[in-house]
């Protein structure tokens, strides 16, 4: 299986709201770990948007591949550096409702432009459609970075400072993630959005 490098992880799960200069374009990458309840050995592997296909549709083809047991069930982890957009939300509906086997679990980094009506809607779907969204925080974040990442070059930076300050800057996010799941509520965009992380 292929790795991130670490520095890979670092730049691209970063949750900061605001990148320091050098800038850099932060990239949809999503992690899969699939666990067949057999106890059998997981399989791994990662995604980043292509130009005519996005990540999540990328883990999905690849997953059909597979040719799956369908008398078994399936435990179904993804990171995300971003979470799903509206219209990638309603394909993992789809894969999900017509593969009942697999249970589907996304942990993501970052909201996808969370202050936009569609991308809500799409995170609703998801919840409401038995594939629990949630915001990754300290276990999930330690979970990818050992089992997606190549530890063998020796690391400009103290891995652990760095998954507690990705720990740190989810609490707000998660906070954001809460308000969109409430049926009927709308967030007011990112003036309300900066309001409401200031609470912290």
């Amino acid at each position: 299986m292929a790795l991130l490098t670490a520095e890979t992880f670092r730049l691209q799960f970063n949750n900061k709201r605001r990148l320091r200069r050098p800038y850099y374009p932060r990239k949809a990458l999503l992690c899969y770990q699939l666990t067949p309840q057999n106890g059998s050995t997981p399989t791994r592997g990662y995604f980043e948007n292509k130009k005519k296909c996005h990540a999540e549709i990328c883990f999905i083809n690849e997953i059909k591949s597979m040719g799956l047991d369908e008398t078994q069930c399936y435990q179904v982890t993804c990171y995300l550096t971003w979470s799903p957009c509206s219209s990638c939300a309603w394909e993992l509906v789809d894969f999900i409702k017509a593969h009942d086997h697999l249970n589907l679990r996304i942990f993501a980094s970052r909201l996808y432009y969370h202050w936009c009506k569609p991308q809500q809607d799409g995170l609703r779907l998801l919840c409401g459609s038995q594939v629990p969204v949630e915001v990754m925080g300290f276990p999930e974040f330690a979970d990818c970075w050992e089992n997606f990442v190549d530890h063998e070059k020796p690391l400009s930076f103290n891995p652990y400072k760095m998954l507690e300050e990705l720990d740190k800057n989810s609490r707000a996010i998660k906070r954001r993630l809460d308000r969109i799941k409430i049926p009927g509520v709308r967030a007011q965009g990112r003036y309300m959005d900066i309001l409401c992380d200031a609470e912290v």
